[in-house]
This record gives structure tokens, sequence and C-alpha cells, in this order.
């Protein structure tokens, strides 16, 4: 019997929990799938289901042989992709996920340049700021900010994760106090809300000395959604600490300017690093790594690696 062919049966059918939901998927008959099956258990020694009239259940071991079995499937298919590739140019489907904020940011001109460049990779990009199971979603890449020490997974750096603080001229202008240390509360703010950061101090670092400045317990606007915040701080209504990735062209053109300049605030949980993040279970393939280049290379050519 087909090896693969069986493999595949049998993992379709884990999928389903049933063999004649994924005989209809599959275009075989359920005594195709049940045979492929008891070919499988035959060659192993073991039962892979439980089976009864109304339902079949995975034993530990048809658990264990499914990952494994997944795996070899995956790779089987990128290691056939990545032949295509060698043979006919990068093409296919790519599937990424990224927060929110990178959208407008940056990640709309990044995916733009790469379709130019690459005419034959199709890409899905689904931006969200919840947390992406990267071993379980599908997902070819990630785009995080953090930390490059991931379990199970792959990170590159592509770009920094630096803060800066400003505010527009027209605020500045109407508030008309200088921003130091000294008198942030007496400022108006514009504060994200986040589970993974502080409510009460930020952390800085100025002249090689590690300073805590407190943040203000009563902001004109605080809210979990960064997009709002920028819209907010563009328009003139306080103060934002906000990513230079997103903050570079308001600086360039005047909309926004940075204050205390001198003072390197830092990301705290977020991580100093914009990342490209895949899985390690799985080899980077030929249009990844081309994501990956094109993203890190555009970041630095403004600045921004």
């Amino acid at each position: 019997m087909d090896k693969l062919g069986a493999l595949k049966m049998f993992v379709v059918t884990a999928q389903l929990g049933s063999f004649s939901r994924a005989a209809e998927q599959l275009g075989k008959t359920p005594s195709a799938l049940t045979k492929a099956v008891n070919h499988l258990e035959a060659e192993l020694g073991a039962r892979l289901f439980e089976r009864s009239t109304r339902r079949i259940l995975l034993t530990e071991v048809g658990r264990l042989y499914l990952e494994t079995a997944r795996q070899v499937l995956q790779r089987l298919d990128e290691a056939g992709e990545e032949i295509e590739q060698l043979q006919h140019g990068l093409r296919g489907n790519l599937k990424i996920t990224a927060p929110l904020a990178y959208g407008h940011a940056f990640l709309d001109q990044v995916c733009g340049g790469f379709l130019e460049q690459y005419p034959q990779i199709n890409l899905q990009v689904d931006l969200c700021d919840e947390f992406v199971n990267l071993l379980e979603s599908g997902y070819d890449l990630a785009l995080r900010e953090g930390h490059d020490d991931l379990p199970g997974l792959i990170a590159r750096v592509v770009g920094s994760n630096r803060l800066a603080l400003c505010g527009s001229p027209a605020y500045l202008a109407r508030k008309a106090l200088p921003v130091t240390a000294q008198t942030l509360d007496e400022h108006e703010w514009l504060l994200y809300r986040h589970p993974l950061l502080s409510r009460e101090f930020w952390w800085a670092e100025r002249d090689g000395q590690r300073l805590s400045l407190s943040q203000p317990q009563a902001p004109r606007l605080r809210s979990d959604n960064y997009d709002l915040l920028l819209a907010n701080a563009l328009a003139g209504r306080g103060l934002l600490h906000t990513p230079l990735w997103s903050a570079a062209p308001y600086l360039a053109d005047g909309r926004l300017v940075r204050v205390m300049a001198d003072y390197d605030i830092d990301p705290d949980s977020f991580g100093p690093h914009i990342l490209a993040v895949y899985p390690s279970h799985r080899r980077a393939t030929a249009k990844v790594v081309a994501f990956i280049d094109y993203i890190a290379g555009f970041l630095a050519s403004r600045g921004l690696s």
C-alpha cells in the first residue's frame, strides 16, 4: 500500500473523527480509509483508534503517531514547493499574521512592494492583537514585537522597537509648558492600555542611568487601541509614547514633534525588536525568507533597523 497515501488518510480521519467524513473530503470510500488505517496499525503492531458504533477516538499511540505524520506530510509539501520554486521562481501562497498597528504604519507599503517584486506570490495578511499560536494556526510567518528567545519558534530581528515621546505642534503651542521629567503630571496624556504594561510608571535611561518616570493617573484618554490614540495625538489632544516605526513619517513631515529625546524609553514587555517568527519544526521556505529579507530591508531604509 502507498505509505504516504495511508498517512494522509489517517491524518484526515483523525482530524475529522470519522471515516465517512474523511472519505467524503478525500474522495475515497470509507472502506479504503479503514483499509489504510488497518495497514498502518498492522505495521506498527498497535491500534491507532478506539472504534465504537458511534465514533472513533485516537489511542495514546495514535496521538503520538498523528503528530509525527503531520510533520512528515508538512515537510514533504514544503520540499515539493521548494523544488517547484527552484525550477519556476517564487510562487504560491504566503499566510502572515501581524499586530493591527503594523498595517498602516508600514506593512501596507511592505506588502505592496513585495507583491510587485514577486508577482507570482499571493499574500494573506491577517491583522489582530490577539496572541496567535503559530504551532497550531497554519500561518507561515508572524510579525511581532518582543524577544528572540521563543520556545519552539525561530525569530529573526527585522527592525527595532524604540519608543519616543511625541506631541503635535498644536498641542505643544497650546500647553506652552516644557516637557520634562518634572512636568509630566502637568501635561495631557494619551495612554495605551495593555495587560503587559505597567500602569504606574515607565522605565527610561538617560546618561547611563536607569530611571523610573511616574505615569499620570488621570490621562485625558486611555485606550487599548493604538490607532485611536495616534489619531488624537495628531489632532493635538495630548502627549503619546509611540514606537518610532509608527511615528517616523509624522516626525519627518512635522505633524509630530519628539520631546525628551535624550531619554531612551524602555519598551517594557513588548521587547526591543520587531521580529519575523516561524515554527522551528518547519524549514523556512524561499518565499518566507524572501519576505523576511524584504521587510528587513524596508525598515532599514527608513532608519528603523
